[in-house]
C-alpha cells in the first residue's frame, strides 16, 4: 500500500481501506479549529492584563475569529467541492497555522485581532472540508457512525480547549495557546497526504460567486450586528449592519431561486427534515457556547480556580458528549432524528434551567450536573441532525452541505455569546449598582461595572488604599461575586426560555420517521430521488 493516498474517492471500486485512519486525521483537524474558540476564554484574563484590553477589545479578540469563520464557510465549501476537498483541508490548515504563529508573536491588540481573523479564515476552509470528506470517504452504511465521531469531536473540543489552554498557562505566556496549534496543524497536513484520499465533485458547474458574495455579506453583517449591538449599543454601525443583513438575505434568496446552478438551493429549507435539523444545531450551540462562556468566568473569578483547574473541571462535559454519542449510535436508527434531536435539546434546556439556582455561595458541584447534561445533550442531538443535513445534499455538493451545517453551528454559538453575554453584563451591572450604591468613587464604580474581572481589580485597589481597609475591600469582592452570580442565574433563565422555545419549534418542524421520506421527496422541494433515498437511509426510515 503506497504511503500517499493518491487514488480519488470517485475512482475507487469499493470502500477505502484506510477510511477510519482518515477519519482520525479529519477529527484532529476539526479539533483545533473548535478549540481555538474555547481555549481563548481561559487565556482572556492573562491577555487582558498583558495587553491592557478593554471590554470591547476583548470582545473583538474573541469574535474576530468568529466573523470570517461563519461568513466564509458556505463559499469555501463550494470551492473545495469544485477543485479539491483534500487540497482545501490542507490549505486551510496552513492558513490556520500561519495565523497561530502570528498570534503567538505579536503584542498589540490590533495585531492579535488580525491574527485571530486569519485563523478564522483558515478554519472556514477546514471545517466544511472535514465534514464533506467524511461523507465522501465513507460508504452510506457507515456514514452515520463516522458523522457521530465527527460531531462528538466538535463537542469534546469545547471542553478540551480550556484544559489545554490552562495547562499551557501554568508555565507559559498566553502566546503559547496560539503556538500549540502549529504542530497539530502540520501533523494533520501530513496525515491528510498519507491517509485522506483526494475528492472533488464530478461534473460540477461554474461556482455561483454572486450568490456566494451575497451569503458572505448577509452572514457577516448579521454576526457583526449581533455582537456589536448588544455590547456597544444600537448605534449607526450595528443598525446599518442589521439592515444590510436583511437586504442581503432577501437578495440572496431571490438570486438563488433564479440561478440555474445556485450556490445553495434555498428550496431545501422547505424540507422539514433539513430545516428542523438546521434549527436544532443553531439553537443548541446558542445555549452551549453561552454556558461555557459564563461558567468558565464563574469558576475563575468567583471560585478562584486557576486556568488549569478550570480546564480540568470542564472535562466531565467532554465525557458526557462521548456517552451521548454512544447512545445515539444505538438509538438513532431505531427512533429516528426527531426523537433524538428533541430529547437532546430538552436535556440541554433542563441543564440550563438548573443554572438559575446559582448564587454567591455556589460551588463547582452546582455546575457539574448542568455541564454533564449539556454534554449528554450534544451527543444525543447533534450527530443525527448533522447526518440529516448532509443527507439532504448530493455527492457533488458535500462541501456546501458542510458549510451550511457549520454556519448554523457557528452562527448559533456567536449569537449565544453575543445575546446572552450582553444580558449577563446588564444583569451584573444593575445588581452591582444596587449592592454598592455610592460607596465607591464614580470612576471606580464605572470600571467595576465593566466586567467581573474589572470589579475584582477595583476591589484589589481598594484593599491597597490605606483609607479604606480590608473590610471595605472584602465587601467590594462580595458585591462583585454576588452581582455576577445573579447575572448567571438571570441569564440562564432567559437562555433556558429561549432553548425551551427552540425545542418546541424543532419538535413542530421535524417530521416523524414516516414523514422524513415523504417530506424529502415532495415535488418542487429541490431534492432529487437519490437525495431522498440518502435522507431515508440516514434517518433510519428504511430499517
Amino acid at each position: 500500500m503506497p504511503f500517499l493516498a493518491n487514488t480519488p474517492v470517485e475512482k475507487m471500486t469499493g470502500p477505502y481501506a484506510r477510511r477510519w485512519w482518515a477519519l482520525l486525521v479529519l477529527c484532529l483537524s476539526l479539533l483545533i479549529t473548535v478549540m481555538a474558540n474555547t481555549s481563548l476564554i481561559v487565556a482572556a484574563p492573562d491577555m487582558t492584563t498583558d495587553l491592557g484590553l478593554s471590554s470591547s477589545d476583548l470582545q473583538w479578540v474573541v469574535d474576530s475569529y468568529t466573523v470570517p469563520y461563519a461568513a466564509l464557510m458556505l463559499v469555501l465549501g463550494a470551492i473545495g467541492d469544485k477543485y479539491s476537498r483534500r487540497g482545501a483541508l490542507m490549505l486551510g490548515l496552513l492558513i490556520f497555522a500561519a495565523g497561530s504563529v502570528m498570534g503567538s508573536m505579536v503584542d498589540e491588540t490590533s495585531l492579535v485581532i488580525a491574527a485571530r481573523a486569519i485563523m478564522g479564515i483558515g478554519a472556514a476552509v477546514v471545517m466544511p472540508a472535514t465534514l464533506s470528506l467524511v461523507v465522501a470517504t465513507f460508504p452510506r452504511s457507515e456514514r452515520a457512525k463516522a458523522i457521530t465521531a465527527w460531531a462528538a469531536t466538535s463537542g469534546v473540543a469545547v471542553a478540551v480547549g480550556p484544559l489545554v489552554s490552562g495547562w499551557l498557562l501554568e508555565d507559559h505566556a498566553w502566546g503559547s495557546t496560539f503556538l500549540v496549534n502549529v504542530p497539530i496543524a502540520v501533523l494533520a497536513v501530513f496525515g491528510a497526504l498519507a491517509l485522506v484520499p483526494p475528492s472533488k465533485a464530478e461534473g460540477m458547474s461554474r461556482i455561483d460567486y454572486v450568490g456566494g458574495l451575497l451569503s458572505i455579506v448577509t452572514v457577516g453583517s448579521l454576526i457583526y450586528a449581533a455582537i456589536e449591538g448588544p455590547h456597544a449599543g444600537w448605534g449607526v454601525g450595528p443598525v446599518t449592519a442589521a439592515v444590510v443583513a436583511g437586504v442581503g438575505l432577501v437578495a440572496f434568496v431571490a438570486w438563488e431561486l433564479r440561478h440555474p446552478h445556485p450556490m445553495l438551493d434555498v428550496r431545501k429549507f422547505a424540507l422539514r427534515p433539513f430545516s428542523g435539523s438546521m434549527l436544532a444545531v443553531m439553537f443548541f450551540f446558542f445555549g452551549m457556547f453561552a454556558v461555557i462562556y459564563y461558567a468558565t468566568q464563574f469558576l475563575q473569578f468567583v471560585l478562584g480556580y486557576g486556568a488549569l483547574d478550570t480546564g480540568v473541571r470542564l472535562l466531565p462535559l467532554g465525557g458526557a458528549v462521548f456517552l451521548g454519542s454512544a447512545v445515539t449510535g444505538v438509538l438513532a436508527p431505531k427512533l429516528g432524528v426527531r426523537v433524538m434531536a428533541v430529547t437532546g435539546m430538552a436535556v440541554g434546556t433542563a441543564g440550563m434551567f438548573l443554572l438559575t439556582q446559582i448564587d454567591k455561595g455556589s460551588t463547582y458541584g452546582d455546575f457539574l450536573a448542568p455541564l454533564m447534561m449539556l454534554g449528554l445533550a450534544l451527543g444525543l442531538a447533534i450527530s443525527p441532525a448533522t447526518d440529516t443535513i448532509m443527507g439532504s445534499f448530493p455527492e457533488s455538493e458535500l462541501g456546501v452541505g458542510g458549510g451550511v451545517n457549520d454556519t448554523a453551528l457557528e452562527l448559533g454559538g456567536a449569537l449565544g455569546i453575543a445575546v446572552l453575554g450582553s444580558l449577563l453584563g446588564t444583569a451584573y451591572r444593575d445588581e452591582l449598582t444596587d449592592l454598592v450604591g455610592n460607596r465607591l468613587p464614580g470612576e471606580a464604580m464605572e470600571t467595576a461595572k465593566d466586567s467581573v474581572g474589572a470589579g475584582l481589580a477595583v476591589a484589589e485597589r481598594v484593599a491597597q488604599d490605606p483609607s479604606a481597609g480590608p473590610q471595605q475591600a472584602q465587601a467590594a469582592v462580595d458585591a462583585v461575586h454576588q452581582a455576577f452570580a445573579h447575572g448567571v442565574a438571570q441569564t440562564s433563565l432567559i437562555g433556558g426560555i429561549i432553548m425551551a422555545a427552540g425545542t418546541l419549534i424543532v419538535l413542530a418542524v421535524l417530521p416523524g420517521r414516516r414523514g422524513f421520506a415523504k417530506q424529502s421527496a415532495e415535488p418542487g422541494a429541490g431534492t432529487t430521488a437519490s437525495e431522498a433515498a440518502t435522507v431515508r437511509e440516514h434517518t433510519g426510515s428504511t430499517h
